[in-house]
This record gives structure tokens, sequence and C-alpha cells, in this order.
């Protein structure tokens, strides 16, 4: 499967007027002014890599659906490096099934996210295990195949 091109369709969406509650503090402004400065297309690892300062964590469910086909192709293209899967898994498992992000998707888009999960683990298995990641994915297959 063209998992990039797939999730650029599934998840098409005008970008959101702003993806953080930008007037709670200025950690959110910071936050919502990185993600609207940023695309699908653009975002990166400069944006998105320090788990310790990740805009995604303030992040609304409308953002992240937004910006899925990004969280794909990052974690696609870091398999051997930075491994920004597990980062995007953080994302996945967030809350069980009561993660507003999952709630916020359609049936369709859930299986698409539980098909990539699950290709990543099969695919990915050693470098999921090498990055200590492996409970992490389970859990967010598991959650993500209840579509």
């Amino acid at each position: 499967m063209d998992w990039i091109n797939t999730s650029l369709n599934l998840f098409k969406a005008e970008k959101p007027e702003h993806f953080t509650d930008f007037t709670h503090c200025e950690e959110c402004e910071e936050h919502d002014q990185t993600l609207l400065n940023a695309t699908i297309l653009t975002i990166g690892l400069e944006e998105l890599g320090n788990p310790g300062w990740d805009p995604i964590c303030f992040c609304n469910e409308i953002g992240k659906m937004y910006f899925t086909p990004a969280f794909v192709r990052l974690s696609l293209e870091t398999v051997n490096s930075e491994f920004y899967f597990g980062q995007f898994l953080f994302h996945l498992e967030h809350n069980g099934e009561n993660n507003k992000y999952f709630l916020a998707c359609t049936p369709a888009q859930r299986r698409f996210l539980a098909e990539f999960i699950g290709y990543m683990i099969g695919s990915f298995a050693s470098e999921i295990e090498r990055n200590f990641y492996t409970e992490e994915a389970l859990r967010a297959y598991e959650i993500w195949s209840h579509s």
C-alpha cells in the first residue's frame, strides 16, 4: 500500500484556524504558531522530533487528524534513524479508546491507522523492539483495531 498517499486522501481536510488552546498560555501559543507555520508536507522532526517539547501533545483532535499524513510520512522516513513512530504511538494509544483522536476519526480512518500500525509491527518489529516500543505498538494496535 502507498501509505502516504492513502493517508493524504483519507485525512484530507482544510487546515484548521488553530491547533491548540492558543490563549491558554505562552506554551500553547508557541505550539499553535509552530503548527500554523507548517503544512502536512513541510512539517518535520525539527518541529515534532522532541518528545519533551511536542506541539502535538497540545494539539486538538482536528489538528491531529489534519497532520496524520505527516505522522505516517515521518514514521516511515525515520525507521532507521530518529524513529518518530514511537512518538506517534504515544498519541495513538493515549487514554485508550477514550482517546479524542481515536473518537474523532471515522471508521475508515481508524481501520487505516490500525492497518498502518500492523504494517509497522510486521515490517519493523526489530526496530520497534530496539527502540523499546513493543508494548506501546501492541496497545495502539489493539485500540485502533476496534473500528
